[in-house]
């Protein structure tokens, strides 16, 4: 459920993928009831993420970003929950524009952070494409996002910007048809070749490789 500041539990499954994958198609799913998926859209993602000089949020499985794009972009904070879901903290780009993290988000991890400032440590630029699948009342039930990531670490000047293949599948709402073709979904992708992903999050895997 999605608050009116736009907070809410991000239920999702990562899957790693090859250049060459074919995402396969989805139509004939037996929960989607002969009902069509959206057609694909193409978005672009820029986000910088940040945390401690220790890299605290990300020992504690919390990550924090400001991100350009999508129907979502503003401010982001998750906070993990169990697995596969996390609570999604969210604040509209406006605030804390010169910079800094805004007030609500730093209160959160005020115990993580213990006074330490938080900075940029990461920017990952997303060509992201996007199918959802619909519930029986029509409304849109799965996201599946097909995202092609390039990434670089901030204070690592030396290194090459990371580039990978990963797919997420995420539920959209939180009752048990959601659930259902999530599962189903994340089968479909196994078979034909995906791999559960090797690490918990994006920024994961760009500051622990």
């Amino acid at each position: 459920m999605t608050s009116s500041t736009g907070d809410h539990l991000e239920t999702e499954q990562k899957y790693d993928a090859d250049a060459d994958f074919v995402l396969p198609k989805l139509g004939g799913l037996p929960e989607l009831a002969g009902r069509r998926p959206a057609d694909p859209r193409r978005i672009f993602l820029s986000a910088t993420y940040y945390d401690t000089e220790n890299l605290d949020l990300l020992k504690h499985k919390v990550t924090l970003r400001r991100r350009v794009g999508g129907d979502d972009e503003g401010w982001h904070l998750k906070l993990p929950v169990r697995k596969d879901t996390r609570q999604e903290l969210h604040v509209p780009l406006g605030e804390g524009a010169s910079g800094s993290v805004p007030a609500r988000l730093t209160a959160q991890v005020e115990d993580i952070t213990a006074g330490q400032p938080l900075r940029p440590v990461a920017l990952l630029d997303t060509e992201r494409t996007v199918v959802t699948l619909p519930g029986p009342s029509g409304d849109a039930l799965v996201e599946v996002a097909d995202d092609l990531v390039t990434a670089t670490r901030f204070g690592e000047s030396e290194d090459k910007p990371m580039t990978w293949r990963e797919i997420e599948v995420e539920a959209l709402t939180q009752d048990s048809g959601a659930a259902a073709l999530l599962k189903t979904v994340g089968q479909v992708l196994r078979q034909a070749g995906a791999r559960p992903s090797a690490s918990g999050s994006k920024l994961a895997r760009v500051l622990q490789s």
